[in-house]
């Protein structure tokens, strides 16, 4: 086994190391002592057990940053900037400490160069493979307290920006006058954020309702007494929920009072854990006022976006054109918030969204053209 060189000695692999080796190691120092102080950034901001990991991490990445003091030896004093996108990610978790920092972190963990370079250890390439499930699995966590009323705002705000934009240029089209266009849209805006915000407000509230009558009771525990024991329908209740026969008479027994002892905990009543993870579904699920304000809010945010430039009085092929384009950039960043939390490659889902949403409006466009050519 070989013994690991002395601080200020060159690495057994590496006896006369490059200018650009020595520089590349530099940045990996700069980029450990950034990614370890933005774990810690962020675990400022938790408590408990993401609190823990979160130091965890940090001390990880303080291991890997020995290793390239120890390959650098006086060299490692020299300062030298972390890369941009750990810079970006300091900033964020010491502002806002999200979980769209840690979604970014899951990316930048997934995109580690170590695997494919000599200098670095095998232990260090796992490690940062196993920190991208870390990272990914803390995400997570946030992804799921967000989901609810999370969804209904990407989705509002995506639906606006996509239904208005057709509205208009299918309307603007027809060649009719910009004012015309114009309170199309304010009516287009109007009417769709309203129609969004009743509707996520009827459908949560619906999922909910039905989560709630899905939810066992506790009658079990009051009709027992009165039940005759022959029968025991007590087993038809506990295997209509799912449980095993053997699993059924068991609980039904101890409802009975036939069993002093708990002979299996995981077969009795835990109201306390059948509570919390009623509460995670319906964290999940989001609440029906908060799904309808974010879907009404976000959908008439991207309304109006396509509605802007006959706002300021333009009209003709320049409001058509930048119409498009306001509303391609807002296409863009809706798709790559979306693919950052979803752990993908925001590039891809922005390139998506705007596929689709430019896609619907030149359809609209050329049918807005046909029908204003045929009523002429």
């Amino acid at each position: 086994m070989k013994n690991p060189p002395t601080q200020g000695q060159p690495h057994p692999e590496h006896p006369t190391p490059s200018p650009a080796e020595r520089r590349r190691w530099r940045q990996y120092l700069a980029d450990e002592q950034a990614e370890a102080a933005t774990y810690r950034y962020l675990a400022e901001r938790r408590e408990g057990e993401e609190r823990d990991i979160l130091l965890a991490l940090a001390e990880a990445e303080g291991r890997h940053e020995e290793h390239w003091r120890q390959l650098l030896g006086p060299d490692a004093d020299k300062p030298m900037r972390p890369s941009l996108r750990n810079r970006m990610l300091g900033l964020l978790a010491r502002r806002f400490g999200s979980v769209f920092v840690l979604a970014l972190a899951q990316r930048a963990e997934g995109r580690s160069p170590y695997s494919d370079d000599p200098s670095a250890t095998s232990a260090m390439a796992a490690d940062e493979q196993i920190h991208e499930e870390v990272v990914r699995g803390l995400a997570t966590r946030g992804r799921t307290r967000l989901s609810g009323n999370f969804r209904a705002a990407v989705f509002g705000a995506n639906d606006g920006l996509v239904s208005n934009l057709a509205l208009v240029m299918g309307i603007g089209a027809t060649g009719v006058s910009s004012t015309f266009v114009l309170f199309s849209g304010i009516a287009g805006l109007l009417s769709g954020a309203l129609s969004m915000g009743a509707g996520e407000y009827v459908s949560v509230r619906s999922q909910r309702e039905l989560l709630e009558a899905s939810k066992p009771t506790q009658v079990t525990l009051s009709a027992a007494k009165s039940l005759d024991i022959d029968a025991n329908e007590l087993v038809l209740v506990y295997r209509a929920r799912g449980m095993s026969r053997e699993a059924a008479e068991h609980r039904a027994a101890e409802r009975m009072g036939l069993y002093t002892c708990d002979c299996d905990p995981s077969l009795s009543l835990q109201p306390e854990k059948m509570e919390e993870a009623g509460t995670d579904e319906h964290e999940t699920v989001g609440t029906g006022l908060g799904a309808a304000i974010s879907s009404f809010c976000f959908f008439a945010s991207g309304a109006i976006i396509p509605v802007l430039p006959y706002l300021f009085g333009m009209e003709g092929l320049a409001a058509v054109v930048l119409s498009c384009t306001l509303v391609g950039i807002a296409l863009v960043l809706t798709g790559s918030v979306v693919g950052l939390l979803s752990g993908a490659s925001p590039l891809k889902r922005g390139l998506r969204q705007l596929a689709i949403g430019l896609g619907a409006a030149a359809v609209t466009y050329v049918l807005g053209m046909i029908f204003g050519t045929s009523v002429a």
